[in-house]
């Protein structure tokens, strides 16, 4: 099924150069952002983490999960179970690529998959921002006392 205009998704991607996917998540020195919809994506954002968020900290998966939190996935060269888990848990969709991919291309991948559904990571992401912002809507009309 396809989605309408409007609908659009954030995705991360582990990069070192902002053109390609080409970090492990754990030891990534940055993501950058997009919000993508069928017509385009737009760069939102980057997250950058210092020598002491890498290798050698305990605790090195945390400052990166929590950019993520509001992400719908992220794309990755390679990604460990602890932190596959804890994206999960976030409703963020960890994404490994085969080798090291061009963003541009992943972008337009994700843009088709909008457009046309039948991508399943894609469309339980749509459903899921459809069903929140239905729940908001009512919130909103019943705190303006609609009955």
């Amino acid at each position: 099924m396809a989605a309408p205009p409007s609908a659009s998704l954030r995705v991360a991607f582990a990069t070192d150069d902002r053109r390609r996917v080409n970090q492990h998540f754990g030891s990534a020195t940055a993501f950058v952002l997009y919000d993508v919809n069928a017509e385009g994506a737009s760069m939102i954002g980057v997250g950058e983490f210092p020598e002491e968020a890498r290798d050698g900290n305990e605790n090195k998966l945390a400052a990166k999960v929590d950019f993520l939190a509001g992400c719908d996935a992220v794309f990755v060269f390679a990604i460990g179970a602890s932190a596959i888990k804890q994206l999960l848990a976030l409703g963020v969709q960890p994404l490994r690529v085969g080798e090291i991919d061009a963003i541009d291309m992943l972008l337009k991948g994700v843009e088709s998959a909008i457009a046309e559904g039948g991508v399943v990571w894609v469309d339980r992401a749509l459903a899921a921002r459809r069903k929140s912002c239905e729940c908001d809507r009512f919130a909103v009309m019943e705190e303006e006392g609609w009955q």
